[in-house]
């Protein structure tokens, strides 16, 4: 039986790859267009979609990325990232995403002035405002830019580690992969380290398996941004599968930047059913156009996966998260217990209470722990 979108929109997820600037809604970008005097290639919402070439396929990366010459214009003022991190965690949390790792490279967004920690903390007030208002965690992943110098990526570094336990949780290595090797920035990832926080790198995607290994093995990656060329080198597969280094997969976007053909080749289910931890998620909710429910709703429609392997899927999202273990498995327990009120012909109408127990709470403990709602604490599932 085919599974509805509707169906897929119900389902508590997570989403722990998608960018900022690649996220915003196509009316916030005219209205601060407008506001700021900044020039669009188009006036309306369609025009500025055709423009940008939004959820069509670009043929590579490089194209891919051109859409966020236009978005980053636009987010050059703390008003305008507080605005778009809210509504990104507003938009996800109406499709019960319940926890995000929303990231972003800071620098891109000091063009006028703005100091990194301006940059920083305009977008966690926003997320922590979302978390009030629609009960959604999230928390940042800073960026380092592949093609741009190793000292500014450095900077990034410097800049996450101030921001640890504050919001950050994670660094990342984004950008152009090709020719732009991530062992350039070794001295970035040496620092975060130093310093326990978690990494993940765009590896997998423009370049070979070498990427991959590179990631892991010189930088330190607890996960890999895409992956998709992982299942050309099976020994470096299965170590990834034996040390449970997640996957963040992203179906669209890698048709679209033409790291894969099409839907239907996509790795992820190879991946799935030889046991890696593979998660679903967005990339880019304007330039891909999608949501995570669409996301696994094509995973589920155009891959042939089944439910029970998208529930599998979908509990891999909150096992990868860069969570507290503790906190990770209080979320798991809510989560899976959620789970349970699904099925492959429907969803169980008696869910309300269980719902309303598996969402995070905002308020002070989000200025506290930096969280932004993080749930209280009780026993809980293992997160391994």
């Amino acid at each position: 039986m085919t599974l509805p979108l509707s169906f897929f929109e119900k389902l508590p997820k997570t989403d722990l790859h998608v960018h900022l600037d690649g996220s915003l809604r196509l009316e916030t970008i005219l209205e601060l267009a407008d506001q700021y005097g900044v020039e669009m290639p188009a006036d309306t919402p369609e025009g500025l979609r055709r423009a940008l070439h939004l959820g069509e396929n670009t043929g590579s990366l490089v194209e891919y990325l051109k859409a966020f010459e236009t978005t980053l214009k636009v987010l050059q003022t703390k008003e305008a990232l507080r605005r778009v991190a809210y509504e990104l965690a507003e938009d996800a949390a109406a499709e019960n995403v319940r926890y995000m790792e929303v990231r972003y490279a800071p620098m891109l967004h000091t063009r006028q002035g703005l100091r990194l920690t301006e940059v920083i903390e305009a977008v966690l007030a926003g997320l922590r405002q979302a978390a009030k208002d629609h009960g959604i965690w999230s928390n940042i992943i800073v960026c380092g830019i592949r093609n741009v110098t190793p000292e500014a990526s450095l900077e990034m570094a410097q800049l996450a580690v101030a921001y640890k336990n504050r919001g950050v949780i994670a660094f990342d290595l984004a950008g152009a992969e090709y020719d732009h090797p991530a062992k350039h920035h070794l001295e970035a990832f040496q620092l975060v380290r130093a310093n326990n926080i978690a990494v993940t790198i765009h590896a997998g995607e423009a370049y070979g398996p070498e990427s991959i290994h590179q990631a892991i093995h010189d930088c330190g990656a607890h996960r890999i941004g895409h992956g998709c060329r992982l299942r050309e080198d099976g020994d470096l597969l299965h170590y990834v599968n034996d040390h449970r280094i997640a996957l963040e997969c992203c179906p669209s976007s890698n048709v679209q930047t033409g790291a894969v053909r099409d839907l239907a080749s996509h790795p992820i289910r190879l991946y799935h059913n030889l046991g890696l931890r593979v998660t679903i998620n967005t990339d880019n909710r304007l330039v891909t156009d999608t949501t995570v429910s669409r996301e696994l709703w094509l995973a589920h429609t155009q891959i042939g996966m089944s439910y029970e392997d998208i529930r599998k899927i979908l509990v891999n999202g909150f096992k990868a998260a860069f969570l507290p273990f503790h906190e990770k498995q209080q979320l798991l327990r809510q989560i899976v217990r959620e789970l349970e009120g699904f099925d492959a012909e429907g969803f169980a109408a008696d869910r309300g209470e269980e719902a309303a127990a598996a969402a995070p709470k905002g308020g002070a403990k989000d200025e506290a722990a930096g969280g932004n709602g993080a749930p209280e604490a009780e026993s809980a599932a293992p997160a391994e």
